[in-house]
């Protein structure tokens, strides 16, 4: 069974649903208390022990290659102030040497077009996909979770939860086959369906461990709901050749492609923060009559 070494980051979207804050910043970049989505999902994955990070870019996207490089000067500045703690905090960002690599999404053809076009230098091994939109909040970190189950089935493996029936056309959903405790056998995959159509409520998160063959059914250029390239629809294709589970990870999810998500981001992680916390609680038992 070959390591999953390498993640790819889907980070070309407009972010439309958050203008005009993203109209000249990435979606990706925006905040959750004092740290960006995407260096929340960049440390869960080292966390889970990727080596290799590469960004599905497009257009407007350099604040992120900005912000996991050097800044000399405010580094210069904050250690003429004598900040240390930050200093090493921003140094902590960077990566190895050559161990992340940009490419460039042309087109907004859909996510199975986006990470289609990592296949050159993700080649022929096993790699990992991680959404910042979906921000997990978990002891253990989610893609780490993932890569047990991984190493125990093989195959392929995605992050999934339960949602309402009738949110289930917002979601990818899977089929199940069977169930032992939190690791679900997949005998179907759907992208978004009808309620009424849905083969469950279980739908799958932007956490993924996927097989080289997806390229092959990438290439194929299906387009599938929404008018785009689906990943639910290449996934599906694999289903019968290579195992295929989803795990019922361990940890708190928020959708931080939704405005009310994002906020509920904010709260949640803010209420761990020590120097926030008290702040927080005195401010929602002062209104909590707007509550």
């Amino acid at each position: 069974m070959k390591p999953v070494r390498k993640a790819v980051f889907p980070v070309g979207g407009l972010g439309t649903r958050f203008l005009p804050a993203t109209k000249s910043m990435p979606k990706e970049m925006l905040t959750v208390v004092d740290k960006p989505l995407i260096q929340y999902a960049v440390e869960e994955a080292r966390a889970a022990g990727i080596e290799e990070i590469i960004f599905v870019t497009g257009r407007g996207k350099a604040a992120i290659e900005n912000h996991f490089d050097h800044s000399y000067e405010l580094e210069h500045m904050l250690e003429q102030k004598n900040k240390t703690e930050i200093l090493d905090q921003l140094k902590d960002l960077l990566p190895n040497e050559g161990s992340i690599s940009y490419i460039r999404q042309q087109q907004a053809l859909g996510l199975g077009h986006a990470i289609y076009c990592a296949k050159n230098i993700v080649g022929d091994e096993p790699f990992a996909v991680l959404l910042a939109d979906d921000l997990v909040n978990a002891n253990r970190p989610c893609l780490k979770q993932m890569m047990d189950i991984y190493y125990e089935k093989g195959g392929n493996v995605v992050a999934i939860e339960e949602v309402p029936r009738e949110k289930t056309s917002s979601y990818g959903i899977i089929d199940v086959a069977s169930q032992e405790n939190n690791v679900l056998k997949i005998k179907g995959l759907v992208e978004k369906p009808k309620p009424e159509d849905a083969p469950s409520n279980f739908s799958i998160i932007g956490r993924y461990i996927l097989q080289p063959e997806v390229f092959t059914h990438l290439a194929k250029r299906t387009i599938g709901a929404g008018g785009e390239i689906q990943l639910t629809d290449a996934m599906a294709g694999m289903l019968g050749d290579i195992p295929f589970h989803g795990l019922l990870f361990d940890g708190e999810r928020f959708d931080c492609g939704d405005k009310t998500g994002f906020i509920l981001a904010n709260i949640a992680f803010a209420m761990q923060r020590p120097d926030m916390r008290d702040g927080i609680k005195e401010y929602l038992a002062k209104n909590k009559n707007i509550f």
